[in-house]
C-alpha cells in the first residue's frame, strides 16, 4: 500500500522558470521529479504547496508524493547527491493518505529583500534600489493591508483563481545590514501579489504616493492602479505551516 510523504525542500530560483512543470522550460518541479524517479525507480507525481514564479526562491517549500517504498536517510542522501546545487531536499515526513501539500497549508510567509548599494553577492537575492526609502511611510501603508481581504488590485490578470480574497496576518518592513526586508504572511497569496504590493509600497517610500493611497488602490480592485511588479530576484518563500507538522 502506498504511503504519502511530505518532502521539505529549498531552492534558489534564479535558473528556473518557477516551480511548476511547463512545456519547454526548466522548472524546479521537473528537476525534482526526474531525480525522484531516478532514485525511487518508479513514476512519480508530486504536488507542491504552491507556485513560485520565474526567478523566485524558497527556503521552505513542501511537496507531497505517494510511494510504496519506505523513504529514509539513504534516499535523502542519494537524492541530494544527484540534485543540482540550487535545489536541496531537507527531510521526508510520512503523513496521512489525505494530507495535501497545497490545500492543507494554513499559512505562507514571504520575504522581499532590497539592497541600497550595488553588491554582486546580493544581486540574485535582492533588488537594488538606490533611491532613499522612508520605512515609516511604508510601514504605515503596510499596516492598512491587514484591514482588507479582497486584493484584486495586486493580482496578475487572467488567473484561474476562484477568489481574490486573502487573510493577511502580518505585513511590515525592517531595516537590514544591506537595506530593507519586507515580511508578509497570509493564508494564501495571489499570482504576483507580493511583488505588486512591494512595488506599491516602494512608491510610497519614495514619496510618489501617500500612505493613505493604498486604501484607494485596494478598494478600486484595479491592477492598473497599483505599483509595478518588482523583480523576482528579491522574493523568497520562507515558511509554510500545516496543523499536523
Amino acid at each position: 500500500m502506498a504511503q504519502r510523504y511530505f518532502l521539505e525542500i529549498a531552492y534558489k530560483g534564479t535558473a528556473y522558470h518557477g516551480w511548476q512543470v511547463q512545456e519547454n522550460a526548466l522548472t524546479v518541479q521537473a528537476v525534482l521529479n526526474q531525480a525522484l524517479e531516478t532514485i525511487l525507480r518508479h513514476p512519480v507525481e508530486t504536488m507542491g504547496c504552491g507556485r513560485t514564479d520565474t526567478g523566485v526562491h524558497a527556503s521552505q517549500h513542501f511537496v507531497h508524493l505517494d510511494t510504496e517504498l519506505e523513504l529514509n536517510e539513504r534516499h535523502l542522501h542519494s537524492l541530494n547527491a544527484i540534485l543540482p546545487d540550487d535545489i536541496a531536499l531537507k527531510r521526508f515526513l510520512p503523513v496521512a493518505p489525505e494530507a495535501h501539500a497545497r490545500f492543507d497549508a494554513t499559512l505562507r510567509a514571504y520575504e522581499y529583500h532590497i539592497h541600497a548599494q550595488k553588491n554582486p553577492f546580493r544581486a540574485d537575492f535582492s533588488w537594488l534600489v538606490k533611491e532613499n526609502l522612508d520605512i515609516a511611510l511604508m510601514n504605515e501603508a503596510a499596516a492598512s493591508l491587514l484591514e482588507y481581504t479582497d486584493f484584486s488590485c495586486f493580482s496578475k490578470s487572467n488567473t484561474q483563481t476562484f477568489t481574490n480574497n486573502c487573510n493577511i496576518e502580518s505585513a511590515y518592513w525592517q531595516e537590514t545590514e544591506f537595506g530593507f526586508v519586507f515580511r508578509i504572511s497570509a493564508d494564501r497569496f495571489l499570482r504576483n501579489m507580493v511583488r505588486a504590493i512591494v512595488g506599491t509600497l516602494v512608491d510610497i517610500g519614495q514619496g510618489k504616493l501617500s500612505p493613505s493611497a493604498i486604501r484607494e488602490i485596494i478598494e478600486s480592485k484595479n491592477r492598473s492602479n497599483a505599483g509595478v511588479s518588482v523583480p523576482a530576484c528579491g522574493l523568497v518563500l520562507t515558511e509554510v505551516h500545516y496543523s499536523y507538522i
